[in-house]
């Protein structure tokens, strides 16, 4: 008796993930697909460990109203620094953290909040900073004190410049850093890939491996170049932070996760889109 064909039998699909790089290769490979690998960024904690611990201290031990949190990865971050420091000082922001108010831009930090026995008490309408302000427009904010835990660098004036216009008192920390991963050189032969149509498709699970990726373009091939073999592939997105990234260089989005916006959901949908065989009742 034969085998069942393995649905993705056949696909070659680049992965520019970084952090749960093998989790979603293991995923594709088991159904069949071949892997092109090229970890684009990886994520480390702030270099100065400073302004991350002095806010903690901050917040730990004043009254805020409320905190926004927009990755799952930050979260996870501040309660290492936390553990790391001097004292009491996780047990201090975890008991601050079970009273304010937590305001998440998607499914990651509601996640990350579980893990810790907590809950997301008002989830964004739509998981991206303008998600969050169009959340929160039509209250009141005026005299709240609410901080916010930035995703990456990123200033993100979109939302502190909405928060200040409405009269919050604002307070950010930046607890990681995106960094390059991978030599240029590896960068450039994803790119060679890409152009030469060598892959079918490729899933991105992040703006900054966008951004990245027509960096290292920019200097070889031209964005053109890029954004013409990207629109000859199956363009993946995990979100729609990730889509709008795609979108506003001009890159079509083949697919991406209905509302959760996780790598499981993301491959069903690169099942469904490149699959033949039968159904794979393990992605229900």
């Amino acid at each position: 008796m034969n085998e069942p064909m393995l649905p993705l039998s056949g696909r070659r699909i680049a992965l520019p993930e970084s952090r749960e790089l093998d989790l979603f290769a293991d995923m594709l490979t088991r159904r069949g697909a071949e892997v092109l690998r090229c970890p684009l960024v990886s994520i480390h904690d702030a270099p100065d460990q400073t302004p991350v611990l002095d806010w903690l201290r901050q917040f730990s031990d004043n009254e805020w109203d409320d905190l926004i949190l927009l990755t799952g990865e930050g979260l996870r971050r501040l309660v290492a620094a936390a553990e790391r420091s001097e004292g009491d000082l996780v047990e201090r922001f975890l008991a601050r953290l079970a009273r304010v108010r937590k305001i998440t831009r998607g499914p990651k930090p509601g996640a990350a909040l579980r893990k810790l026995g907590l809950k997301a008490d008002v989830v964004a309408v739509a998981p991206t900073s303008e998600g969050v302000v169009q959340t929160l427009q039509a209250e009141n904010l005026r005299g709240r004190r609410i901080a916010v835990q930035l995703y990456g660098t990123d200033p993100n004036p979109l939302l502190i410049d909405f928060l200040t216009r409405a009269g919050a008192t604002v307070s950010t920390v930046a607890p990681y850093v995106y960094a390059d991963d991978v030599e240029d050189a590896r960068v450039e032969q994803l790119i060679s890939a890409l152009c030469a149509r060598e892959v079918d498709a490729i899933a991105f699970t992040s703006a900054t491996q966008v951004r990245r990726l027509f960096q290292i373009a920019r200097r070889g091939v031209g964005e053109q170049a890029l954004c013409t073999a990207l629109g000859a592939i199956t363009v993946a997105a995990v979100g729609p932070v990730v889509a709008e990234e795609l979108t506003a260089r001009q890159v079509r989005v083949d697919l991406m996760p209905e509302s959760s916006f996780f790598m499981k959901p993301l491959v069903r949908e690169l099942v469904r889109s490149l699959g033949q065989g039968e159904e794979d009742p393990t992605l229900d």
